[in-house]
């Protein structure tokens, strides 16, 4: 145990490579992300300001809504900041720890993106399927039991993986093919296999994500279920288009981490395994903000 503690500081730093190609789209693609990054801090910051900003908006769904958006404002910022600085560096390294820090935050923000979506669809499921108990069981106080249970929940479960991969023994190579601390490619440079660190980081990831995912469309089925039974109007128009926005979120956010992260010790395409993750730690923090104040009258 000493000897793989000695070796795992003999790498001080990792090699991010990125998106190796030429230095014209190396540009454009920063001047792409940068554009997307700034896009969703503004979309999200703006929802959060709403809620703020509007009592008609001091409601449980939209409390649940604004640290949602304030989630997805700390997600996005793990690891496209320092991505965009790599793609117009030359050294293209992160420090050991950074790498580490880097790693415990993206994938804690990423759980607590389950918990925050598992949470919204419970709101949804007792503001619709028992609107008259609503009012008495989703009180504030719930709400910030919900809020505080989803970011600690999400923190706390991570935890345990970030711990052991602090003591994988890392000898060199240091060159990561991806452009942030990702669980498989640093598995993959381990000097050795770390079996028990591999099985807990896969059983760790499938439980948080099916655990909520399948919450979440128990959830909905019986959403869906409450929405058809009602006479077509108005009512029935707004519940379903709500819903039909809480679920779109879910397929955007589950559809590319389920791809990932039930297997992470699966080794798959580098060029495959860059676009599936560039997708949801850019795009649907992009799109969230879009999909929930363009289909919503309040949020308008």
């Amino acid at each position: 145990i000493s000897e793989g503690n000695n070796i795992s500081w003999s790498v001080n730093e990792f090699i991010l490579l990125g998106f190796p190609c030429r230095r014209e789209i190396q540009i454009l693609l920063f001047v792409i992300f940068s554009l997307i990054y700034l896009l969703t801090l503004m979309g999200n910051t703006s929802i959060i300001c709403a809620v703020w900003s509007s009592r008609k908006l001091h409601t449980p769904m939209y409390i649940l809504l604004a640290n949602f958006s304030f989630l997805e404002i700390c997600y996005v910022s793990s690891d496209v900041p320092k991505m965009l600085a790599n793609i117009i560096s030359q050294t293209k390294s992160i420090s050991y720890a950074g790498c580490l820090l880097q790693f415990y935050f993206f994938f804690s923000m990423c759980a607590a993106e389950g918990y925050f979506l598992s949470a919204m669809s419970f709101d949804r499921f007792l503001a619709i399927c028992r609107p008259l108990h609503y009012p008495t069981i989703m009180t504030y106080h719930l709400c910030a039991r919900l809020v505080v249970f989803c970011w600690v929940g999400g923190f706390l479960s991570i935890l345990m993986p970030a711990v052991l991969m602090s003591q994988v023994p890392f000898c060199g190579p240091n060159i990561i093919d991806h452009f942030f601390c990702d669980l498989g490619p640093l598995l993959a440079l381990s000097c050795v296999p770390v079996p028990k660190t591999t099985l807990t980081c896969a059983t760790v990831s499938s439980l948080i994500i099916f655990i909520t995912f399948l919450y979440i469309l128990g959830s909905y089925t019986l959403v869906l279920r409450a929405v058809l039974r009602v006479p077509a109007g108005s009512g029935r128009n707004k519940a379903f288009s709500t819903c039909a926005s809480h679920f779109l979120v879910v397929s955007l956010f589950y559809g590319s981490v389920m791809v990932m992260y039930v297997s992470p010790g699966s080794r798959s395409h580098p060029g495959t395994q860059k676009f599936v993750t560039l997708f949801y730690c850019m795009a649907t923090p992009f799109f969230n903000p879009l999909i929930y104040s363009l289909r919503n009258k309040d949020m308008k």
